[in-house]
């Protein structure tokens, strides 16, 4: 996986100069949460940063991991300074294998999905990994759960996970460049069985990260060159527009700030900078929940769905020539 990511890390760096300014900027407001402007993180041992949540009991602190097999760690960062002030060390867990999401539950609790598959859905199971928040940020070895998770129709590579807010339902996307699907978790896990994760509906993009909002009402997908906004529909979604999502040497990574106000986009790369975009609506004119960013026109704005990857690579084609480098070959 990390050939075929140095490859897109260095189209979409290509298709970043020649759209740059793509992204909304945040608009300023003293009272939001620290990090809803955006930060750059410090910490040097986080070179593969591949998902972010904002955590609920430490406002202004997010919560990412490397991917792949690093090791069992996740890293708190400040929205201030963009410095770790806490890394965890998972216990009772196996050795990650690519661990690519992590979520909060309504539980409180931190949710780490090492879903991801080097060998392009190869691998009969999957596992996530669940572990209680602490109310004190330090380095601390942290006790976990682990779930073995399998898909009813096979195996899948996936670098989504999202629990639901208010429900407490985990939920994967599958990643595949014509588009995947998204993954319904039984409510709730047992980590003393294999847990069987089923598909309930067709996602039209090349997704690497999920959130959803606050209030649970939507849905924001991101890919590498773009994003799309969905009403949750009870489970239903129901795509409303694309996303304004900044264009990134390697966008991996999307959390709402925990007031609902803001998408943060995050990238992989060491001293990489998680970018800020306005929630639509959630400057009173609607629900703070907005739908699901800035810019959601339902046609315009970025490279999503199963022509995601080409229309980027018709803009290298016809600005630089370097096309070939956005797609990865097609599995045989």
């Amino acid at each position: 996986m990390r050939a075929n990511k140095a490859r897109l890390g260095a189209a979409a760096a290509a298709v970043a100069v020649v759209l740059l300014g793509a992204g909304a900027g945040p608009a300023a407001a003293d009272s939001r949460p620290a990090g809803s402007d955006g930060f750059t993180i410090e910490d040097p041992r986080i070179t593969e940063s591949s998902g972010l949540a904002a955590s609920r009991l430490h406002p202004g602190i997010y919560w990412t991991h490397n991917d792949s097999d690093d090791g069992a760690y996740l890293y708190a960062v400040d929205g201030r300074t963009g410095k770790t002030v806490a890394r965890l060390t998972l216990t009772g867990v196996g050795a990650p294998r690519d661990v690519e999401a992590v979520s909060i539950g309504p539980d409180g609790d931190l949710y780490v999905g090492d879903i991801g598959d080097n060998l392009g859905g190869k691998w009969d199971h999957v596992w996530i990994y669940k572990l209680p928040e602490p109310k004190n940020l330090h380095d601390q070895t942290v006790r976990a759960k682990q779930y073995v998770v399998k898909y009813a129709d096979g195996p899948r590579n996936a670098e989504a996970m999202m629990v639901h807010p208010k429900t407490g339902r985990v939920y994967i996307v599958e990643k595949d460049e014509d588009g995947g699907g998204l993954y319904e978790g039984p409510d709730p896990l047992n980590p003393s069985a294999t847990n069987t994760f089923r598909r309930v509906a067709d996602i039209d993009l090349w997704v690497t990260d999920g959130a959803f909002s606050p209030d649970g009402k939507q849905l924001a997908l991101r890919g590498y060159f773009g994003g799309v906004a969905y009403s949750w529909n009870d489970g239903k979604p129901k795509r409303q527009g694309q996303l304004s999502v900044p264009m990134q040497a390697q966008g991996e990574s999307v959390t709402y700030t925990v007031d609902g106000k803001t998408l943060l986009y995050g990238s992989e790369g060491q001293g990489s900078s998680v970018k800020a975009v306005e929630v639509e609506g959630s400057d009173g004119s609607g629900n703070s929940g907005g739908s699901g960013g800035s810019s959601v026109d339902g046609d315009g704005g970025g490279f999503t769905g199963k022509a995601g990857a080409v229309g980027a690579a018709v803009v290298l084609i016809a600005v630089i020539g370097i096309g070939r480098l956005l797609r990865r070959p097609k599995k045989g």
